[in-house]
């Protein structure tokens, strides 16, 4: 007979989900929200514990383990563009990690897994954690690739002109613009989201008319930063010094914010792009 402790269950499959999620999440691209995964993360493992409850048996079907599996989805990543691509991944990449415990188990021989394929081992949590972390890893490492704007929203507060913006960022590792002159990352940010503390000549739609009435008006803070995109092989945008950059409550430094002339985002509710910094 085997003794299961609760705790440990919600535990060891916690983290399971959540490192799934979190590698779905990534390969499909999608906007990363920590919190709502790790609520997706707990909602599977609550589920984890209740099929063994014997009233709830019928839990154990496996339509409603598909149910399960959509919901921690939809928790993690409703509303996102990519939902439908992240759920068939999650299922994909809970498949893969199901058949290396599986070969795990029957090279070892060792068991990892109760019934119905609930992760749980008292004497192997060690081993079985780790084999969580290796698979994250590899599916990340095999598909960082999918996906246009993978990447974590944050809080950026952006000082500029004596006044505070606050403004939601994708923190984006594809996103590598930087400032000649520095080499330092540039801040890209819609300019309608910094209006109200711009200066007079600034206008995101004339970088370069904005840089001229900048030096006009006897001021340096102004810049032009050269970027490629889409369908622009070369253009310039209009780049202002602040006066510090947070990110989450972390401070960036004194970073160049560009103006883009046209939202940034592609329905992740965010108005800024922040590289991997």
């Amino acid at each position: 007979m085997t003794v299961v402790y609760a705790d440990l269950l919600f535990l060891l499959n916690f983290i399971a989900n959540y490192l799934l999620l979190l590698a779905a999440g990534r390969m499909a691209g999608a906007v990363l929200r920590r919190w709502r995964i790790g609520l997706g993360a707990a909602a599977g493992a609550l589920y984890a514990i209740l099929v063994f409850l014997p009233e709830l048996s019928w839990l154990a079907h496996w339509l409603c383990k598909l149910a399960a599996g959509v919901l921690m989805a939809l928790i993690a990543y409703g509303g996102e563009q990519y939902l439908l691509r992240v759920t068939v991944l999650f299922f994909g990449a809970s498949a893969a990690l199901a058949g290396a415990v599986l070969g795990l188990e029957l090279l070892g021989n060792v068991s990892l897994t109760l019934d119905h394929g609930v992760f749980y081992s008292q004497f192997d949590i060690r081993l079985l954690l780790l084999l969580f972390v290796a698979c994250y890893f590899v599916l990340s490492l095999f598909f960082r690739r999918i996906g246009r704007h993978g990447g974590e929203l944050v809080g950026l507060e952006i000082a500029l002109n004596g006044g505070v913006a606050v403004v939601t960022a994708l923190r984006d590792t594809g996103h590598t613009l930087t400032d000649p002159a520095t080499n330092r990352p540039v801040v890209v940010v819609y300019w309608q989201a910094l209006s109200e503390l711009l200066p007079d000549w600034a206008d995101a739609d004339t970088p370069i008319d904005s840089l001229e009435r900048c030096h006009a008006a006897g001021s340096r803070q102004a810049r032009l930063i050269p970027y490629r995109a889409v369908g622009v092989e070369h253009g310039m945008l209009l780049a202002l010094r602040t006066q510090g950059v947070k990110a989450d409550g972390k401070p960036l430094g004194k970073l160049l914010v560009a103006l883009s002339p046209t939202p940034v985002d592609d329905g992740g509710g965010y108005q800024a792009l922040l590289g991997g910094i």
